[in-house]
């Protein structure tokens, strides 16, 4: 009685592995992930770096902020 319900199971794995419908699809899944995956190891390697350089450049712009003075034109950083 097993028998025929192994055989259902096999026939529909068989018929899926020839179908082409999805392997567009699964080809993108796998570019996308080819690109992700790297990407997302590098970002995890440099993190400590990556934030220290973020927190500067943001410190700086607060700071930049803080001391502009509307009425003062020659107030701030202009480092355009």
């Amino acid at each position: 009685m097993r028998l025929p319900h192994f055989a259902r199971i096999g026939e529909t794995a068989l018929r899926l592995w020839r179908c082409e419908r999805g392997a567009e699809g699964l080809e993108k899944l796998l570019i996308v992930g080819a690109i992700v995956i790297p990407l997302l190891g590098v970002l995890i390697f440099f993190r400590d770096q990556i934030t220290g350089f973020l927190t500067g450049e943001w410190d700086e712009v607060i700071e930049d902020a803080d001391a502009y003075d509307p009425d003062d034109p020659g107030s701030g950083n202009d480092d355009f």
